[in-house]
């Protein structure tokens, strides 16, 4: 997915039809309505009709959240970033992951919309169900609050400085991500897995000078 040129103002045109254009946006808060009833009730179900003990539920629901992080790992590495010289699939491409990186500063495309991500949430319920049958209405809470982790670190690393030095790393990481290197730094809410996988910035060779900062980040 190489681009030509990154824009930090507008947003990419991904159908001719407004209708379809106006389900590839959303805001955070409709994504995070949508999910925690969802989340509180499946919880909810899983102590008062499936009787599992609090320490099943804390494990098993923590478990998720961390598989989670492996998860956003894989699927930004080897789904987000597949390359094809198929026409068809480079279009699949650029309206799943490309147009975020060609118009990273697009606040409307941060999270995932209703439509594609209640289908896609859905298809996983199903597998996660046919895998762990009962234990799936804990595990399945516990990913989606990994998912809305993930998506609200990925919005205000867009969006905002970050507010602790410590998370600072956290930020250039994924910066340099659009900025310098594609190939590497895949993690977005941790930089867990790119440090297992070999694929994280070393932070302490890459330019710390405000100017040469501005040439990886959103201060253009």
């Amino acid at each position: 997915m190489k681009l030509d040129k990154i824009n930090n103002k507008g947003q990419a045109r991904l159908f001719k039809s407004k209708y379809l254009e106006i389900l590839t946006k959303t805001h955070p808060l409709i994504i995070f309505g949508i999910y925690i009833p969802i989340i509180g009730y499946m919880l909810y179900y899983s102590k008062v009709a499936l009787h599992y003990s609090f320490r099943r539920i804390t494990l098993t629901y923590f478990g998720a959240v961390f598989f989670w992080s492996f998860f956003e790992y894989i699927a930004h590495r080897y789904i987000f970033h597949l390359v094809s010289d198929k026409p068809f699939w480079q279009k699949v491409g650029y309206t799943m992951h490309g147009n975020h990186h060609h118009y990273p500063r697009d606040k409307q495309r941060l999270f995932m919309p209703p439509v594609p991500s209640l289908i896609i949430s859905g298809g996983l319920f199903t597998i996660f169900y046919c895998l762990m049958r009962g234990n799936a209405f804990v595990f399945f809470p516990g990913f989606i609050s990994g998912y809305l982790a993930y998506a609200s670190m990925h919005y205000a690393i867009h969006a905002w400085a970050p507010p602790f030095k410590w998370m600072k790393p956290l930020w250039r990481n994924h910066h340099l991500h659009h900025y310098k290197d594609e190939e590497l730094g895949f993690g977005v809410s941790s930089t867990l897995w790119d440090m297992v996988f070999g694929t994280m910035f070393n932070l302490a060779k890459e330019p710390e000078d405000r100017e040469q900062v501005k040439q990886l980040t959103f201060d253009k």
